[in-house]
């Protein structure tokens, strides 16, 4: 059995154990949360390319003692050529491909939310950014080994990636799937990395990296321009946020889904329910989950283009409605279009009280499989969840799409601040609401949060069905509870990555911070 990594100096958690220690290492030289939580995400876009990439985006809540939590919104926007004229011209009159330069049509934001984000770092006792890049730098430059997670990935994957321009030079070493043990070097993105240290983040919007990447994508057919790259920046914003029995929970804002996650948990606690992993507790969240996922469906995209705007969705009557739509007793008809996604989600606390919820993706695995020769970096398919049809998720020149990215930070009323969440897609509210309502309703330790069986309303990594699937460790009892009752149940795997990679991290008001990693992951929680 997992425990819970306990200290007082500070905590990382990842799905991989490179990018926790590259993150502990920066906390034990004197660096802060936000800065450890910058080395493990460019150490983790090196050791788990098929879940993210520089190439990607990335969302932040950051809570620092006696303030409001700060969001940061690195979601990048559509190419200004971008519009359903550009593809319908193009042959895609129907949707946007999920492969090649079609595919990769949003500006890649995450490096510029991590810039955003050591700007809040003060000056005088900021690391230099060589340092948060080192372990970076060394693993892409020297190697590292491949995981079982990505080598599985990449043979099931193949067929679509393979023939992408410039993914096969890099991730199809000798034009095979390296093998689980495998070493892979990435020689080009250490260089890339190298140039960020020397020249700064911000290169790769308006200097050398984003010249590089402009020239590149707009020579395979991508619809990004240098232009692009160069109007950009990341958002510092305000994260919603619901008032709960046991405290109250931080998430992102519209265009990330984190208002779904923020419905489930409001509209289960007005279920009351008593007794944790009952038919009562699952019953409830996943009916709470297909409340949340219509109106998410119906309605989420751009914040820019919303009405009405995701916070009125937060309001107590519009709750309240939604919870009377509950039945206790019976499962309401389902299937709906699924969201799919890759990530990767991780935490950081210093003992100074910061305490930082991430994550970065680039959507589906290996995103749009096109890969810079002369950077090494791979670009996300984020923008393939546009809508070429009218509505808050219709493509257009810079605006931004739906994402299934969302993490979460909750002040609990004894004083606990916690940090949680997951990979997954659509999974993502799901999996949070597990583990939340674990630990914080129900008593359960962090640890056994995250490790206790979960489940999947609908798809996620390139699941054909929309069923309720349990991993198979819950009691056959409970199981024929949710059948009798409606659900459409399927059996998965014990572990399943289908059910999240998840991971928590809480500061007790002792000073004591705990940390939790998924034995689903590669990962580790790391505190000293």
């Amino acid at each position: 059995m997992l425990h819970s990594a306990k200290g007082l100096n500070g905590c990382v958690t990842a799905p991989h154990l490179s990018a926790a220690l590259a993150g502990r290492d920066i906390l034990a030289c004197g660096g802060t949360a936000i800065e450890a939580m910058v080395a493990a995400a460019a150490t983790i876009a090196v050791v788990y390319p098929h879940m993210n990439s520089i190439g990607g985006d990335g969302f932040w809540i950051i809570q620092r003692p006696g303030e409001r939590p700060v969001g940061i919104s690195a979601c990048g926007r559509a190419a200004g050529l971008a519009t359903p004229d550009w593809y319908r011209e193009r042959g895609h009159g129907e949707a946007i491909p999920t492969r090649g330069p079609h595919a990769a049509l949003t500006v890649p934001a995450t490096i510029s939310g991590w810039a955003k984000a050591l700007d809040m770092v003060d000056a005088s006792r900021r690391l230099p950014l060589g340092d948060l890049l080192a372990a970076a730098i060394g693993y892409a430059r020297d190697g590292m080994v491949v995981t079982g997670n990505q080598a599985d990935t990449t043979a099931a994957k193949l067929g679509g990636l393979k023939d992408v321009p410039g993914f096969a030079d890099i991730f199809l070493p000798g034009g095979n799937v390296p093998r689980e043990g495998n070493i892979l070097k990435q020689p080009a993105l250490a260089e890339t990395l190298q140039t960020l240290a020397r020249e700064g983040l911000d290169c790769y919007y308006r200097g050398s990296i984003a010249k590089a990447h402009g020239a590149f994508l707009e020579a395979a057919g991508s619809p990004l321009r240098l232009s692009d790259f160069e109007r950009f920046s990341a958002e510092i914003v305000e994260p919603l946020s619901v008032e709960l029995s046991v405290g109250t929970v931080f998430n992102m804002p519209p265009p990330t889904q984190g208002v779904s996650s923020l419905m489930i948990l409001a509209l289960f606690d007005r279920l009351k329910v008593t007794a944790g992993e009952s038919f009562d507790h699952l019953h409830g969240l996943i009916e709470a989950t297909k409340q949340a996922f219509i109106l998410r469906n119906a309605g989420l995209g751009d914040p820019d283009h919303m009405d009405p705007p995701a916070a009125d969705w937060l309001a107590a009557a519009a709750l309240d409605a939604l919870h009377e739509k509950i039945d206790r007793k019976t499962a309401l008809p389902w299937p709906h279009k699924a969201k799919p996604g890759d990530t990767i989600w991780m935490g950081a606390a210093d003992k100074d009280g910061t305490v930082v919820s991430f994550i970065q993706s680039v959507f589906w695995e290996f995103g749009s499989g096109l890969t810079c020769p002369d950077t090494g970096v791979f670009f996300q398919n984020r923008g393939a969840g546009f809508s070429l049809t009218p509505g808050p998720n219709q493509l257009g020149p810079f605006r931004r799409p739906f994402h299934t990215l969302n993490p979460a930070l909750a002040h609990l009323k004894d004083g606990r601040v916690m940090a949680y969440g997951t990979m997954g897609g659509e999974g993502q509210p799901q999996t949070q609401a597990a583990v939340f309502s674990r630990y914080a309703m129900f008593g359960q330790g962090l640890q056994q949060a995250v490790t206790a069986p979960r489940w999947l309303l609908g798809r996620t990594w390139g699941d054909v069905t929309t069923t309720l699937k349990l991993e198979d460790r819950f009691p056959a009892e409970l199981v024929s509870e949710l059948k009798a009752s409606g659900h459409e149940v399927e059996i998965i795997a014990p572990f399943s990555d289908a059910a999240g990679h998840a991971g928590a991290l809480v500061r007790h008001p002792s000073g004591v911070v705990e940390g939790a990693s998924d034995p689903r992951a590669d990962g580790g929680a790391m505190a000293f």
